[in-house]
């Protein structure tokens, strides 16, 4: 067999045929080859040959499974089987979500003797502040976003669940804009506003003279949703008389206009959304159990805020950039203790009416805990002041407290990133920052 060094020209040669960011590693982790896009987003243009896959897309010292990430390399190697995951990995232009995929290469014995990742970035979502869209990087969103970025390419009916105020609506529209309906109608639907003899009517239209009132006929959303995706929001909320009618909707694909006769080919994606508990209304016997089953088969949990507290600054200057687009706004460290500390039961909803109301009342561009609910101000000391404290840039802030914190629990990472409100990947990456710039400081504590 051909060394590894005497394959890489060949390798690379196959591996530019990969229109995505591919890379040849060994069972250690170590690139042996590397195509042009994998060069182009990650290495600025080198070739990163022997260097350890991890550090180059994470800059960890440690495989991700060290790091309390899932590594695909390993999983592979134990299972034999091809992986995929999503990653959150670095580039020169910051960090972005990635779909990874990982295949085991062969030798005729049968045995693994290479492994080519593939990466593909995934839209759905941004890892950094955007004016529009998804946002975030914390466990609970990515294991979301994965879910969204599996099924998205299928057409599968999905259900989204969750709280009030999650964002139910945005990852509907992320999933139709990942799709291939990309380019037809993404049609949203209230269920909770529709009346049992306006639902009918809304979904699937009607006749002119079909009813009192019925002028002209009139197209239905069903059939307005023609090549894209119809989004039935809140369909817990559909009149039990009216569910036999959409699940007979999605059963045979036809439908009739109320009051006509010819029946219509139905062509699009469904996405459903509720946060009601649909098992308990079944039990109750307000929603059917057999279009529950119908419409069940691909469910995604969004975590409600409290549980993605890691997210909750991205999302701040995310929501303040679209809701004041020509201003600046930062969030005083005081206020920014007080939103961490609010439990949030609307959600992202009421975040961005928190931060609608702060905006209209701060005076300039900073948003203080005055300009906060009295709800998200308990328990705040009116004799603590941190912006009085010694001004130092944030870097320094962020240095100084991670040191501190790490004192209080200097053994157990997963507790600490838990109690700081961020993932252990990302208190991992931090340290390892800190240890890098400050020789004197060690993870299991500060030498003096």
């Amino acid at each position: 067999m051909k060394s590894a060094h005497s394959l890489e020209p060949e390798i690379a040669a196959l591996l530019d045929g990969i229109t995505e960011p591919a890379v040849l590693l060994t069972p250690d982790h170590q690139i042996v080859a590397a195509n042009s896009a994998y060069r182009a987003r990650y290495s600025n243009n080198e070739m990163p040959l022997h260097r350890k896959c991890y550090e180059v897309s994470h800059h960890y010292t440690v495989p991700c499974d060290q790091a309390g990430e899932i590594c695909p390399l390993k999983n592979c190697l134990d299972t034999g089987e091809s992986q995929r995951v999503l990653h959150l990995h670095h580039t020169p232009g910051g960090d972005e979500h990635v779909d990874v995929q990982m295949l085991p290469v062969r030798n005729a014995a049968g045995d693994i003797i290479y492994l080519l990742e593939k990466m593909r970035q995934t839209r759905a979502a941004s890892s950094r502040p955007a004016s529009q869209g998804l946002v975030g990087r914390s466990p609970r969103f990515n294991q979301m976003l994965e879910l969204m970025h599996r099924v998205a390419s299928s057409e599968t009916a999905v259900l989204l669940l969750g709280e009030s105020g999650t964002g139910k609506e945005l990852v509907a529209r992320a999933i139709h804009e990942q799709s291939r309906r990309a380019s037809g109608p993404f049609v949203p639907v209230e269920c909770a506003g529709l009346s049992e003899t306006l639902f009918e009517s809304e979904l699937f239209g009607h006749e002119k003279g079909a009813f009192t009132g019925a002028q002209t006929r009139k197209m239905g959303l069903v059939e307005a949703a023609n090549g894209g995706t119809l989004f039935l929001d809140e369909i817990g909320d559909i009149p039990l008389s009216q569910q036999v009618k959409l699940l007979r909707l999605l059963e045979t694909g036809m439908f009739r206009r109320v009051g006509g006769t010819q029946p219509i080919s139905a062509d699009f994606r469904l996405i459903l959304a509720t946060h009601r508990d649909l098992p308990q209304l079944m039990m109750n016997n307000a929603f059917r159990q057999d279009l529950y089953y119908r419409i069940s088969s691909f469910p995604i949990e969004l975590p409600p805020l409290r549980e993605r507290r890691a997210d909750l600054a991205l999302l701040i200057a995310s929501l303040l950039s679209r809701i004041a687009a020509d201003r600046t706004f930062i969030v005083s460290s005081t206020a920014m203790n007080c939103l961490r500390s609010y439990s949030f039961p609307g959600n992202i909803r009421e975040l961005r009416n928190i931060l609608e109301r702060a905006v209209l009342l701060a005076d300039d561009n900073s948003i203080q805990p005055r300009h906060l609910p009295d709800a998200c101000r308990q328990g705040l000391e009116p004799a603590v002041d941190a912006d009085a404290a010694e001004l130092v840039t944030l870097a320094e802030n962020e240095r100084r407290y991670l040191i501190r914190a790490l004192a209080t629990c200097p053994h157990d990472r997963q507790a600490l990133a838990d109690r700081l409100g961020i993932s252990k990947r990302t208190l991992f990456r931090k340290l390892e920052e800190i240890k890098a710039a400050s020789p004197h400081f060690s993870p299991g504590g500060v030498k003096h």
